[in-house]
Protein backbone atom coordinates (compact mmCIF):
# COMPACT_ATOMS: atom_id res chain seq x y z
CA UNK A 1 0.00 0.00 0.00
CA UNK A 2 1.55 3.16 -1.52
CA UNK A 3 1.07 6.25 0.63
CA UNK A 4 0.54 10.15 -0.13
CA UNK A 5 -0.24 12.75 1.86
CA UNK A 6 -0.55 16.81 1.33
CA UNK A 7 -1.24 17.94 4.74
CA UNK A 8 2.18 19.41 6.75
CA UNK A 9 2.25 16.25 9.31
CA UNK A 10 0.59 18.84 11.98
CA UNK A 11 -2.70 16.89 12.12
CA UNK A 12 -3.44 13.68 11.09
CA UNK A 13 -6.80 13.94 11.06
CA UNK A 14 -8.61 15.72 7.95
CA UNK A 15 -12.30 15.97 6.44
CA UNK A 16 -12.84 14.61 3.14
CA UNK A 17 -15.81 17.50 2.16
CA UNK A 18 -18.38 17.23 -0.65
CA UNK A 19 -16.53 19.65 -2.87
CA UNK A 20 -13.21 17.66 -2.90
CA UNK A 21 -15.55 14.83 -4.23
CA UNK A 22 -17.13 16.86 -6.83
CA UNK A 23 -14.20 17.96 -8.11
CA UNK A 24 -12.37 14.44 -7.96
CA UNK A 25 -15.53 13.44 -10.52
CA UNK A 26 -14.54 16.45 -12.57
CA UNK A 27 -11.40 14.81 -13.19
CA UNK A 28 -12.30 11.63 -15.19
CA UNK A 29 -10.96 11.28 -18.34
CA UNK A 30 -8.62 14.04 -17.97
CA UNK A 31 -5.52 13.34 -19.22
CA UNK A 32 -2.59 14.59 -16.90
CA UNK A 33 0.92 14.74 -17.06
CA UNK A 34 3.44 12.73 -14.30
CA UNK A 35 4.42 14.05 -11.32
CA UNK A 36 8.13 12.83 -11.93
CA UNK A 37 9.82 10.89 -14.70
CA UNK A 38 9.42 6.47 -14.51
CA UNK A 39 12.63 5.02 -13.13
CA UNK A 40 13.51 3.75 -17.32
CA UNK A 41 11.26 6.23 -19.25
CA UNK A 42 13.07 3.71 -22.13
CA UNK A 43 13.00 0.18 -21.37
CA UNK A 44 16.37 -1.25 -20.97
CA UNK A 45 17.89 -4.95 -20.31
CA UNK A 46 19.63 -3.85 -16.94
CA UNK A 47 16.67 -1.93 -15.55
CA UNK A 48 13.95 -4.89 -16.80
CA UNK A 49 16.07 -7.51 -14.64
CA UNK A 50 16.90 -5.14 -11.85
CA UNK A 51 12.80 -4.89 -11.70
CA UNK A 52 12.49 -8.38 -11.84
CA UNK A 53 15.30 -8.96 -9.33
CA UNK A 54 13.42 -6.60 -7.09
CA UNK A 55 10.62 -8.28 -6.12
CA UNK A 56 12.92 -11.88 -5.53
CA UNK A 57 12.09 -13.40 -9.23
CA UNK A 58 14.56 -15.06 -10.81
CA UNK A 59 12.63 -16.15 -14.10
CA UNK A 60 15.52 -15.81 -16.73
CA UNK A 61 13.45 -15.00 -19.34
CA UNK A 62 13.21 -11.48 -17.27
CA UNK A 63 16.69 -11.78 -16.19
CA UNK A 64 19.03 -13.32 -19.02
CA UNK A 65 19.22 -11.86 -22.96
CA UNK A 66 20.94 -14.92 -23.69
CA UNK A 67 17.99 -17.43 -22.65
CA UNK A 68 15.47 -15.00 -24.10
CA UNK A 69 16.93 -15.37 -27.75
CA UNK A 70 16.39 -18.70 -27.56
CA UNK A 71 12.58 -18.43 -26.37
CA UNK A 72 9.76 -17.89 -29.35
CA UNK A 73 10.20 -13.89 -28.18
CA UNK A 74 13.31 -13.79 -29.44
CA UNK A 75 15.11 -12.04 -26.71
CA UNK A 76 14.52 -10.91 -22.98
CA UNK A 77 10.93 -9.42 -22.42
CA UNK A 78 9.79 -7.86 -19.73
CA UNK A 79 8.08 -8.96 -16.44
CA UNK A 80 4.54 -8.54 -16.61
CA UNK A 81 4.42 -5.49 -14.09
CA UNK A 82 7.40 -3.43 -15.27
CA UNK A 83 5.29 -0.77 -17.05
CA UNK A 84 5.06 0.42 -13.40
CA UNK A 85 8.56 1.39 -13.59
CA UNK A 86 8.71 3.05 -17.73
CA UNK A 87 7.40 4.87 -20.06
CA UNK A 88 7.14 8.47 -20.93
CA UNK A 89 4.58 10.83 -20.49
CA UNK A 90 4.09 13.50 -23.45
CA UNK A 91 0.84 14.81 -21.48
CA UNK A 92 1.90 18.76 -21.58
CA UNK A 93 1.75 20.69 -18.39
CA UNK A 94 -1.96 21.79 -17.38
CA UNK A 95 -3.25 25.37 -17.12
CA UNK A 96 -6.22 27.66 -16.49
CA UNK A 97 -8.89 25.96 -15.45
CA UNK A 98 -7.38 22.59 -15.58
CA UNK A 99 -5.05 23.64 -13.60
CA UNK A 100 -6.98 24.59 -10.76
CA UNK A 101 -9.17 21.98 -10.91
CA UNK A 102 -6.31 19.57 -9.70
CA UNK A 103 -4.35 21.56 -7.18
CA UNK A 104 -5.04 20.74 -3.30
CA UNK A 105 -7.33 17.66 -3.33
CA UNK A 106 -8.07 15.79 -0.35
CA UNK A 107 -5.39 17.85 2.04
CA UNK A 108 -4.14 16.09 5.03
CA UNK A 109 -5.43 12.58 4.43
CA UNK A 110 -3.19 9.46 3.56
CA UNK A 111 -3.73 7.88 0.12
CA UNK A 112 -3.52 4.00 0.33
CA UNK A 113 -2.83 1.90 -2.58
CA UNK A 114 -5.64 -0.60 -2.25
CA UNK A 115 -5.91 -2.67 -5.97
CA UNK A 116 -5.13 -2.89 -9.45
CA UNK A 117 -6.51 -4.32 -12.85
CA UNK A 118 -3.92 -5.02 -15.38
CA UNK A 119 -4.37 -6.22 -19.37
CA UNK A 120 -1.49 -6.85 -21.57
CA UNK A 121 -1.21 -7.37 -24.90
CA UNK A 122 2.34 -6.98 -26.24
CA UNK A 123 5.68 -7.85 -24.61
CA UNK A 124 8.11 -5.14 -23.88
CA UNK A 125 11.45 -5.31 -24.83
CA UNK A 126 14.94 -3.50 -24.07
CA UNK A 127 14.98 -0.74 -26.64
CA UNK A 128 11.55 -0.08 -26.58
CA UNK A 129 10.03 3.54 -25.88
CA UNK A 130 6.45 3.14 -24.39
CA UNK A 131 4.19 6.42 -24.32
CA UNK A 132 1.99 6.87 -20.90
CA UNK A 133 -1.56 8.17 -21.07
CA UNK A 134 -2.97 8.86 -17.60
CA UNK A 135 -6.22 10.11 -16.08
CA UNK A 136 -8.76 9.71 -13.60
CA UNK A 137 -11.12 6.73 -14.24
CA UNK A 138 -13.64 6.32 -11.50
CA UNK A 139 -14.41 7.78 -7.91
CA UNK A 140 -16.11 5.94 -5.37
CA UNK A 141 -17.20 7.13 -1.84
CA UNK A 142 -17.75 4.59 0.73
CA UNK A 143 -16.84 3.83 4.70
CA UNK A 144 -13.35 2.69 5.32
CA UNK A 145 -11.96 -0.66 6.61
CA UNK A 146 -8.93 1.21 7.12
CA UNK A 147 -10.28 4.02 9.44
CA UNK A 148 -13.49 3.64 10.09
CA UNK A 149 -14.58 7.08 8.48
CA UNK A 150 -15.67 8.34 5.20
CA UNK A 151 -13.22 7.81 2.07
CA UNK A 152 -12.73 8.11 -1.31
CA UNK A 153 -11.88 5.46 -3.68
CA UNK A 154 -10.10 6.90 -6.68
CA UNK A 155 -9.58 4.25 -9.88
CA UNK A 156 -6.64 5.39 -12.33
CA UNK A 157 -6.37 4.43 -15.94
CA UNK A 158 -2.62 3.82 -17.07
CA UNK A 159 -2.61 3.49 -20.65
CA UNK A 160 0.80 2.58 -22.10
CA UNK A 161 0.92 2.26 -26.19
CA UNK A 162 4.30 2.14 -28.65
CA UNK A 163 5.37 4.73 -31.24
CA UNK A 164 2.03 3.94 -33.11
CA UNK A 165 -0.58 4.40 -30.52
CA UNK A 166 -0.70 0.30 -30.24
CA UNK A 167 -1.72 -0.35 -26.78
CA UNK A 168 0.59 -2.67 -25.17
CA UNK A 169 -0.65 -2.63 -21.47
CA UNK A 170 -3.39 -1.24 -19.25
CA UNK A 171 -4.11 -1.18 -15.85
CA UNK A 172 -6.56 0.69 -13.54
CA UNK A 173 -4.91 1.33 -9.88
CA UNK A 174 -7.06 1.89 -7.19
CA UNK A 175 -6.47 3.87 -3.58
CA UNK A 176 -8.02 4.54 -1.06
CA UNK A 177 -7.84 7.98 0.32
CA UNK A 178 -8.68 7.81 4.17
CA UNK A 179 -7.80 9.61 7.65
CA UNK A 180 -4.17 8.81 8.29
CA UNK A 181 -4.68 8.43 11.80
CA UNK A 182 -7.88 6.05 11.35
CA UNK A 183 -6.17 3.17 12.15
CA UNK A 184 -4.64 4.41 15.71
CA UNK A 185 -8.39 6.09 16.68
CA UNK A 186 -10.12 2.81 16.24
CA UNK A 187 -7.74 0.57 17.26
CA UNK A 188 -7.62 -2.19 14.58
CA UNK A 189 -4.10 -3.42 14.47
CA UNK A 190 -3.73 -3.55 18.26
CA UNK A 191 -3.96 -7.03 18.48
CA UNK A 192 -1.25 -7.41 15.67
CA UNK A 193 2.07 -8.24 17.15
CA UNK A 194 5.79 -8.42 15.30
CA UNK A 195 6.09 -12.34 14.52
CA UNK A 196 8.73 -13.95 15.72
CA UNK A 197 10.73 -17.12 14.12
CA UNK A 198 12.67 -19.81 15.53
CA UNK A 199 15.27 -21.75 13.90
CA UNK A 200 12.68 -24.49 13.10
CA UNK A 201 10.37 -21.86 11.43
CA UNK A 202 12.78 -20.01 9.09
CA UNK A 203 13.90 -23.79 7.70
CA UNK A 204 10.47 -24.75 6.99
CA UNK A 205 10.62 -21.03 4.93
CA UNK A 206 13.15 -22.09 2.99
CA UNK A 207 12.25 -25.65 2.69
CA UNK A 208 9.53 -23.92 0.36
CA UNK A 209 11.69 -21.61 -0.91
CA UNK A 210 13.64 -24.57 -1.80
CA UNK A 211 10.03 -26.29 -3.52
CA UNK A 212 9.37 -22.99 -6.17
CA UNK A 213 9.06 -24.35 -9.78
CA UNK A 214 9.49 -22.45 -12.35
CA UNK A 215 7.74 -23.80 -15.61
CA UNK A 216 10.24 -22.05 -18.40
CA UNK A 217 11.00 -23.50 -21.74
CA UNK A 218 9.07 -26.41 -21.26
CA UNK A 219 5.45 -26.04 -22.61
CA UNK A 220 2.41 -26.31 -20.57
CA UNK A 221 -0.40 -27.08 -23.05
CA UNK A 222 -4.26 -25.67 -22.73
CA UNK A 223 -5.19 -29.54 -22.88
CA UNK A 224 -3.28 -30.84 -20.06
CA UNK A 225 -4.58 -28.24 -17.18
CA UNK A 226 -8.19 -29.13 -15.16
CA UNK A 227 -10.19 -27.25 -13.30
CA UNK A 228 -8.99 -27.74 -9.60
CA UNK A 229 -5.06 -27.87 -10.74
CA UNK A 230 -3.01 -26.00 -8.07
CA UNK A 231 -0.39 -23.69 -8.92
CA UNK A 232 2.82 -24.35 -6.89
CA UNK A 233 3.30 -21.96 -4.31
CA UNK A 234 5.51 -19.28 -4.06
CA UNK A 235 6.90 -18.17 -0.70
CA UNK A 236 7.70 -14.61 0.37
CA UNK A 237 9.08 -13.64 3.11
CA UNK A 238 9.57 -12.81 6.60
CA UNK A 239 8.88 -9.11 5.02
CA UNK A 240 12.18 -7.34 5.80
CA UNK A 241 13.32 -3.40 5.39
CA UNK A 242 15.88 -5.08 2.51
CA UNK A 243 12.99 -6.01 0.95
CA UNK A 244 11.19 -3.11 0.77
CA UNK A 245 14.37 -1.09 -0.37
CA UNK A 246 15.15 -3.86 -3.25
CA UNK A 247 11.64 -3.01 -4.46
CA UNK A 248 12.51 0.50 -4.72
CA UNK A 249 15.92 -0.34 -6.41
CA UNK A 250 13.43 -2.28 -9.22
CA UNK A 251 10.71 0.37 -9.58
CA UNK A 252 12.24 3.72 -8.53
CA UNK A 253 10.97 5.90 -5.73
CA UNK A 254 7.42 6.01 -6.56
CA UNK A 255 5.57 8.57 -8.41
CA UNK A 256 5.89 11.52 -5.89
CA UNK A 257 10.02 11.24 -6.92
CA UNK A 258 11.48 11.49 -3.08
CA UNK A 259 15.28 11.29 -3.37
CA UNK A 260 18.57 12.04 -0.86
CA UNK A 261 20.02 15.10 0.59
CA UNK A 262 20.03 18.02 -2.11
CA UNK A 263 17.07 15.92 -4.28
CA UNK A 264 15.16 16.36 -0.96
CA UNK A 265 15.93 19.50 -0.47
CA UNK A 266 14.35 20.70 -3.64
CA UNK A 267 11.17 18.43 -3.49
CA UNK A 268 10.46 19.86 -0.14
CA UNK A 269 10.87 23.60 -0.12
CA UNK A 270 9.93 23.34 -3.34
CA UNK A 271 7.44 20.79 -5.34
CA UNK A 272 5.99 18.77 -1.87
CA UNK A 273 6.05 20.31 1.10
CA UNK A 274 3.14 18.95 2.46
CA UNK A 275 5.07 15.42 2.32
CA UNK A 276 7.30 16.40 4.40
CA UNK A 277 7.33 16.31 8.30
CA UNK A 278 9.64 16.47 11.03
CA UNK A 279 10.45 13.32 13.27
CA UNK A 280 11.52 12.83 16.49
CA UNK A 281 15.04 14.51 16.12
CA UNK A 282 13.46 17.59 14.33
CA UNK A 283 14.11 16.69 10.73
CA UNK A 284 12.00 16.74 8.27
CA UNK A 285 11.51 13.28 6.19
CA UNK A 286 8.98 12.19 4.22
CA UNK A 287 5.70 10.51 5.27
CA UNK A 288 6.28 7.59 2.98
CA UNK A 289 8.94 6.61 5.48
CA UNK A 290 6.36 4.29 7.29
CA UNK A 291 7.26 1.98 4.97
CA UNK A 292 10.66 1.32 6.36
CA UNK A 293 10.09 3.56 10.22
CA UNK A 294 8.63 1.96 12.97
CA UNK A 295 8.56 4.93 15.01
CA UNK A 296 6.51 6.55 12.48
CA UNK A 297 4.32 3.41 11.48
CA UNK A 298 3.31 3.42 15.62
CA UNK A 299 3.01 7.25 15.44
CA UNK A 300 -0.28 6.62 13.23
CA UNK A 301 -1.60 3.18 14.50
CA UNK A 302 0.11 0.42 13.00
CA UNK A 303 2.32 -2.21 15.11
CA UNK A 304 4.94 -2.41 12.63
CA UNK A 305 6.47 -0.86 9.25
CA UNK A 306 4.60 -2.32 6.16
CA UNK A 307 5.11 -3.73 1.87
CA UNK A 308 4.15 -1.27 -0.73
CA UNK A 309 0.82 -2.43 -2.66
CA UNK A 310 2.50 -2.82 -5.88
CA UNK A 311 4.75 -5.74 -4.41
CA UNK A 312 1.94 -7.97 -3.61
CA UNK A 313 0.88 -7.45 -7.26
CA UNK A 314 4.67 -8.68 -8.57
CA UNK A 315 4.30 -11.43 -5.89
CA UNK A 316 1.05 -12.69 -7.45
CA UNK A 317 2.01 -12.42 -11.22
CA UNK A 318 5.36 -14.42 -10.02
CA UNK A 319 3.09 -17.51 -9.09
CA UNK A 320 1.26 -16.89 -12.51
CA UNK A 321 4.12 -16.94 -14.76
CA UNK A 322 6.38 -19.41 -12.68
CA UNK A 323 3.11 -21.96 -13.33
CA UNK A 324 2.55 -20.90 -17.43
CA UNK A 325 5.70 -20.94 -19.13
CA UNK A 326 8.15 -19.09 -21.50
CA UNK A 327 5.37 -19.67 -24.58
CA UNK A 328 2.24 -18.71 -22.59
CA UNK A 329 0.51 -15.56 -22.38
CA UNK A 330 -0.62 -13.68 -18.97
CA UNK A 331 -3.18 -11.41 -20.39
CA UNK A 332 -5.26 -10.14 -17.52
CA UNK A 333 -5.03 -10.28 -13.13
CA UNK A 334 -6.27 -8.09 -10.75
CA UNK A 335 -5.93 -8.28 -6.99
CA UNK A 336 -7.34 -6.30 -4.22
CA UNK A 337 -5.76 -5.74 -1.22
CA UNK A 338 -7.60 -6.60 2.31
CA UNK A 339 -4.88 -6.12 4.93
CA UNK A 340 -1.70 -4.65 5.20
CA UNK A 341 1.23 -6.51 4.88
CA UNK A 342 4.18 -5.52 7.81
CA UNK A 343 7.51 -6.51 8.24
CA UNK A 344 8.02 -10.11 9.73
CA UNK A 345 5.26 -11.04 7.59
CA UNK A 346 5.13 -14.62 5.52
CA UNK A 347 3.09 -15.04 2.52
CA UNK A 348 2.41 -17.83 0.96
CA UNK A 349 0.74 -17.02 -2.93
CA UNK A 350 -1.15 -19.87 -4.26
CA UNK A 351 -3.73 -20.22 -7.16
CA UNK A 352 -6.13 -22.90 -8.30
CA UNK A 353 -7.80 -23.40 -11.97
CA UNK A 354 -11.62 -22.31 -12.08
CA UNK A 355 -12.04 -22.62 -15.38
CA UNK A 356 -11.10 -23.47 -19.28
CA UNK A 357 -12.66 -21.73 -21.93
CA UNK A 358 -11.91 -20.38 -26.05
CA UNK A 359 -12.10 -16.81 -25.94
CA UNK A 360 -11.62 -14.96 -29.65
CA UNK A 361 -9.68 -18.01 -30.44
CA UNK A 362 -7.62 -18.01 -27.44
CA UNK A 363 -6.92 -20.61 -25.26
CA UNK A 364 -7.66 -19.45 -21.81
CA UNK A 365 -7.27 -20.35 -18.35
CA UNK A 366 -9.06 -18.64 -14.92
CA UNK A 367 -7.07 -18.69 -11.82
CA UNK A 368 -8.02 -17.47 -8.44
CA UNK A 369 -5.08 -16.63 -6.37
CA UNK A 370 -3.94 -15.16 -2.79
CA UNK A 371 -1.53 -14.27 -0.49
CA UNK A 372 -2.39 -15.68 2.91
CA UNK A 373 -0.06 -14.57 5.76
CA UNK A 374 1.32 -16.01 8.75
CA UNK A 375 -1.91 -15.17 10.88
CA UNK A 376 -4.30 -16.97 8.30
CA UNK A 377 -5.06 -13.33 6.74
CA UNK A 378 -5.87 -13.45 2.88
CA UNK A 379 -4.31 -10.46 2.37
CA UNK A 380 -4.22 -10.28 -1.34
CA UNK A 381 -6.97 -11.59 -3.42
CA UNK A 382 -7.34 -11.78 -7.04
CA UNK A 383 -8.08 -13.51 -10.23
CA UNK A 384 -6.54 -13.96 -13.81
CA UNK A 385 -6.39 -14.82 -17.45
CA UNK A 386 -3.41 -16.65 -19.46
CA UNK A 387 -3.63 -17.96 -22.46
CA UNK A 388 -1.85 -20.95 -23.30
CA UNK A 389 -0.83 -23.24 -26.63
CA UNK A 390 -2.35 -25.89 -27.64
CA UNK A 391 -1.80 -28.92 -29.49
CA UNK A 392 -4.93 -28.37 -31.27
CA UNK A 393 -5.19 -24.69 -31.91
CA UNK A 394 -1.81 -24.26 -31.99
CA UNK A 395 0.57 -21.27 -30.51
CA UNK A 396 -0.08 -18.22 -28.39
CA UNK A 397 -1.54 -15.33 -30.40
CA UNK A 398 -1.28 -12.30 -28.43
CA UNK A 399 -4.82 -10.49 -27.69
CA UNK A 400 -6.22 -7.41 -29.08
CA UNK A 401 -6.90 -4.17 -27.06
CA UNK A 402 -11.16 -2.88 -26.88
CA UNK A 403 -11.77 -0.12 -29.18
CA UNK A 404 -11.64 2.50 -27.15
CA UNK A 405 -7.86 2.11 -26.14
CA UNK A 406 -6.96 1.84 -29.49
CA UNK A 407 -8.96 4.98 -30.23
CA UNK A 408 -7.60 6.79 -27.00
CA UNK A 409 -3.80 5.42 -28.07
CA UNK A 410 -4.04 6.99 -31.76
CA UNK A 411 -5.05 10.15 -30.31
CA UNK A 412 -1.67 10.05 -27.57
CA UNK A 413 0.59 10.08 -30.92
CA UNK A 414 -1.58 12.69 -32.87
CA UNK A 415 0.66 16.04 -32.04
CA UNK A 416 -0.96 18.47 -34.27
CA UNK A 417 -4.34 17.71 -31.88
CA UNK A 418 -2.75 18.53 -28.68
CA UNK A 419 -3.82 22.09 -27.26
CA UNK A 420 -0.90 23.18 -25.71
CA UNK A 421 3.04 22.79 -27.42
CA UNK A 422 4.71 19.59 -26.03
CA UNK A 423 7.11 20.23 -22.64
CA UNK A 424 10.68 21.50 -23.92
CA UNK A 425 12.60 18.17 -24.52
CA UNK A 426 9.51 15.49 -24.05
CA UNK A 427 10.62 15.50 -20.39
CA UNK A 428 7.48 14.52 -17.79
CA UNK A 429 6.07 17.86 -16.86
CA UNK A 430 5.11 17.87 -13.34
CA UNK A 431 1.31 18.58 -11.69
Amino acid sequence: MTTDSKSEGKDLAATISDEDISRARSQIGIAVPLRCATHSPVAADATIRNFTWGYGDDNPLYMDPEYGANSRWRGMIAAPMYPIATGACETPPLTGEKKTLFKGLFRGVGKYYSGVEFEWFRPISPGQKTYIDWSTFDIKVKESSFSGSRSVIETYRCLHVDQLGVPVAVRYESYINADRGGSKKTGKHNKVERQSYSDEDIARIDEMYAQEQCRGAKLRYFEDVNVGDELTPVVKGPLTVTDVISQHVGWGMGEYGIGPLRHAWKLRTQKLKGFYNKDEYGVPDVMQRMHWNPDWAEKIGLPAPYDYGQMRSCWLSQLLTNWMGDDAWLWQMNNRLNSFNFLGDTHIMKGVITKKEIIDGHCVVNIEAKGTNQRDEDSVTGSAKIILPSREHGPVTLPNAAEELKKRGAKMMDLRGREEPLPAGHATAVV
